[in-house]
């Protein structure tokens, strides 16, 4: 392989992996943000 295959290569293996590490982060987050405003503040969980 050349370098600019593997540059490639490389630079699309983390983006890959950012993205899933931004979805793993982000959606607990979001569900636990909303079960706490829920218990806090009596908002409906679909707001």
């Amino acid at each position: 392989m050349n370098i600019g295959m593997m540059i490639i290569a490389i630079i699309g293996g983390l983006a890959g992996l950012l993205s899933t590490v931004y979805l793993v982060v982000s959606l607990p987050a979001v569900i636990i943000w909303k079960i706490l405003r829920h218990f806090r503040s009596g908002c409906a969980l679909t707001d």
